[in-house]
């Protein structure tokens, strides 16, 4: 289990370390527990070199190596176990740019490597038919890629431009009571930190954008489909901390402005200002001004450390 070193140096980072224990203490063990498949993280794991030399060694034909060879390993048989009571180090991105990065190389790695191993899973030898349609359909096509894509179009288009057709019903209890009750099972196991419940929310809004970008460029193979930029981290000093005050002060002003967050928030506040002053069935201004400013908010990067270290 990786034990985040900065899990409180920001919102950003304690939205991650809820995130991120759901991930090992549920979906890992789970996947391990049950399937006996998983997606190995690329740290704090430990390999038998026949495993590694059966399944084809690295590669790096996607930016999920780590996923990759836990794919074709499981492929040839190969099973693997999660330990949970083993815990190391690690360290979340501390600003909004480098976060986004990470996730987009995940989630573009994740659909790529779905579009490559597809075919190999299907004709699988060693692998049963519960396995084949857990990876194929659960770890991949609905994780992967219905998962973003279809949350990011919900909220962030079809939502928003309901309030202007009134044709158009979406139900309550469909778009906030059920999402809702999933994020409060996912953050149960930190109690303490339930009260930025509703800032994970409206972020998680903003990042189903980046994410549906993502798989779409990976299935797709469409531009920045296989780029590897390296998620930064500030470590324990800041790597900049030589340059003038200035210089900074410019590079911080340069940096700030996310474009995509501005021109949703916008797109936001246009529809949330329509629905209130012409109400139709149903009423989402509220909620829409609310995921307005979270675009505003991560379009000008007010979250995470100092920018200029991203």
């Amino acid at each position: 289990q990786n034990f985040a070193v900065n899990d409180t140096a920001s919102l950003l980072t304690r939205v991650q370390k809820m995130f991120f224990d759901y991930h090992f203490k549920v979906e890992q063990e789970a996947g391990s527990a049950t399937f006996s498949f998983f997606s190995f993280n690329g740290t704090a794991g430990v390999w038998r070199t026949a495993a590694i030399k059966e399944a084809g060694g690295w590669k790096d034909r996607t930016t999920v190596e780590d996923m990759d060879l836990a794919v074709r390993a499981t492929l040839k048989g190969w099973k693997f176990v999660y330990v949970g009571d083993i815990r190391v180090k690690s360290e979340l991105p501390s600003t909004y740019k480098a976060y986004c990065r990470q996730q987009f190389r995940w989630s573009c790695g994740g659909a790529h490597l779905f579009r490559k191993v597809a075919k190999d899973i299907l004709t699988a030898k060693d692998v049963s038919l519960i396995k084949k349609f857990h990876m194929l359909y659960s770890f991949f096509l609905v994780r992967r890629v219905m998962a973003p894509t279809v949350a990011c179009i919900l909220y962030n288009i079809i939502l928003p431009i309901s309030v202007m057709i009134p044709e158009l019903f979406l139900p309550v209890w469909g778009i906030a009571y059920i999402p809702t009750v999933l994020l409060v099972v996912t953050a149960i196991r930190h109690p303490k930190n339930l009260h930025i419940l509703p800032f994970w929310i409206l972020f998680e809004s903003v990042m189903t954008m980046h994410r549906m970008r993502a798989a779409l460029s990976g299935l797709f193979e469409l531009s920045e489909f296989n780029e590897w930029v390296v998620t930064k981290k500030t470590g324990n000093n800041f790597e900049d901390n030589e340059v003038p005050l200035l210089q900074k002060t410019r590079k911080r002003l340069r940096d700030r402005v996310n474009f995509r967050e501005i021109v949703f928030s916008a797109f936001l506040f246009f529809c949330a200002s329509y629905n209130l002053v012409f109400p139709g069935k149903t009423s989402y201004y509220f909620n829409l001004y609310l995921q307005g400013l979270a675009f505003v908010c991560l379009g000008l990067n007010f979250t995470g450390t100092c920018s200029c270290c991203q």
